[in-house]
């Protein structure tokens, strides 16, 4: 199974971008799909996380309020829908799905935020 992100561009500060993580096919067992991201020098963190069982949620500080992690079961597909956007929020994102002790991660789509 593969995952491909998309979604990522160029936009200007306070505005929005919505992310999307297919996976190429159905992952059983998932424990939790996730976002990351790194910035330019930085290591990358993680953002956003969606459980596979209850779909409870956990955001980092910097994103709360502002981003929105979700899933569509049908479609395989983790979303990250980002609002109020800044420019300390440039960086490659990355999902990552952790199912039955693997971890799957898509190649990076790049956000650039404008000020």
């Amino acid at each position: 199974v593969q995952l491909q992100a998309s979604g990522g561009g160029l936009v200007q500060a306070g505005g929005s971008l919505r992310l999307s993580c297919a996976a190429s096919g159905t992952i059983y067992g998932i424990t939790t799909l996730e976002w990351y991201r790194q910035a330019p020098g930085k290591v990358r963190g993680l953002v956003a996380q969606i459980t596979g069982g209850d779909s409870s949620t956990y955001y980092v500080d910097s994103v709360k309020g502002r981003f929105t992690i979700s899933r569509d079961v049908a479609k395989n597909t983790v979303y990250l829908q980002m609002n109020s956007l800044k420019p300390e929020d440039t960086a490659v994102y990355y999902c990552r799905i952790l199912a039955g002790g693997v971890a799957y991660w898509g190649k990076g789509t790049l956000v650039t935020v404008s000020s």
